[in-house]
């Protein structure tokens, strides 16, 4: 079923409340990266234009204690926002009362007003992540229409989405629609080829995903730790590398039905210990030495991986190569990246998390058609899973 848009609702002179994805990385009350905030600007944008009342919500971190709540306000959001709006964002210290409740009344049409992070709830008893029926109610009751543009919090049932979402018209954000468009689209109706990629440190993190794609997919290739313990299953010896020993059977059941429609690496960059000066060069997949660990794969798995990716439509990433945080175990999330960017023509989809981050940091990010801004909703939209967060949009 298609879900509703934002440009469904019929905005003007409405107070609309907005579930953005304010959850940012913080160092000492400074925002480091504000991406997510950046991601959420066309949806405001749009309400502004369109005299809506805005009222912006979202969580950031895990607030557990008081003392939690002294580093984690959304005031900082809120001051970034109105920077890169340019105009004035109100904020108010509270998620609910008095005081909140007569700054939202006397929002006029085009304003803005952020509200302090949604966690701080679960202080006293999870009220939000655990989706507190009255918390939910209470919450909608401030606004006439319902925005969800929060991908990131999808796969979850919080009072914020969900809970408030079951008392309004709602509808998805267009950063939530584009995420749904992108990701479920691939998945459910590529072109084809389809290549999907996972890399990361654990089959176990990835069983569902791997199943799901090994049945939608033409080609998976599997990189980063959770290879080593494919490696392991096909009876190679793998040294000090990353190792589920209770997934081996589970990895030789999913060579077994993938046939040769599962790529797996030929070559690892080798390590003498968990460091970036510990290189050793590189070895065939079954020559790790019993006192080293592969940290990342090699020019000979690059050049494979290369290979399979050729001439793709349509190409889902999720996972690095290796350990990219060490300059000299990047090598092979560069070069997957590198493979992906020089696709013509083609949909390219990075599924949050690691890989997000590191096409990022390694300056591809402008190379892909998406980037996810959800790590554990895009890996469950991957599994084939329904996302709470997006199943709780009212229906066009």
């Amino acid at each position: 079923m298609t879900k509703k848009v934002v440009t469904d609702l019929a905005v003007a002179g409405k107070k609309v409340l907005v579930r953005a994805d304010f959850n940012v990385p913080m160092k000492d009350g400074e925002i480091t990266n504000d991406n997510r905030i950046v991601q959420a600007m066309p949806t405001i944008e749009y309400l502004i234009e369109n005299n809506a009342k805005v009222i912006l919500f979202s969580h950031l971190g895990k607030v557990k204690t008081e003392e939690d709540k002294a580093k984690l306000s959304l005031r900082p959001v809120a001051t970034r926002l109105a920077s890169l709006l340019n105009k004035e964002v109100k904020f108010v210290p509270e998620t609910r009362g008095e005081e909140l409740e007569e700054a939202i009344n006397a929002l006029k049409d085009g304003e803005v007003l952020v509200f302090e992070n949604t966690r701080f709830e679960d202080v006293d008893g999870k009220k939000e992540s655990k989706n507190d029926p009255e918390l939910g109610k209470y919450w909608a009751s401030l606004g006439d229409l319902f925005v969800n543009d929060a991908f990131g919090t999808a796969h979850r049932a919080h009072a914020s989405n969900i809970g408030v979402a079951s008392h309004l018209e709602s509808a998805a954000g267009f950063l939530m629609d584009k995420e749904i468009k992108f990701i479920g689209g691939a998945v459910d109706e590529p072109q084809r080829p389809f290549v999907a990629i996972l890399g990361g440190a654990k089959v176990s993190d990835k069983i569902g995903v791997i199943e799901n794609l090994l049945e939608k997919a033409d080609k998976v290739i599997i990189g980063g730790g959770m290879a080593y313990t494919f490696a392991k299953a096909q009876g190679k010896e793998i040294g000090g590398s990353l190792l589920e020993a209770d997934k081996i059977d589970l990895a030789k059941e999913l060579m077994a039905r993938a046939g040769d429609k599962l790529i797996l690496p030929i070559d690892a960059t080798i390590a003498s210990d968990f460091s970036n000066d510990a290189v050793e060069g590189t070895v065939p997949m079954d020559e790790i030495p019993a006192d080293m660990q592969a940290l990342d794969i090699g020019p000979e798995t690059i050049k494979l991986f290369e290979k399979e990716l050729e001439g793709a439509k349509t190409v889902v990433w999720n996972g690095p190569m290796g350990v990219f945080e060490f300059e000299n175990f990047a090598k092979g999330t560069i070069g997957v990246c590198e493979a992906i960017a020089k696709l013509d023509d083609a949909t390219t989809i990075i599924g949050g998390g690691d890989s997000a981050a590191a096409a990022m940091q390694l300056g591809y990010a402008d190379d892909f058609t998406h980037i996810s801004t959800g790590g554990g909703a895009s890996l469950e939209y991957l599994e084939g899973k329904e996302l709470p967060g997006v199943a709780s949009i009212s229906d066009k």
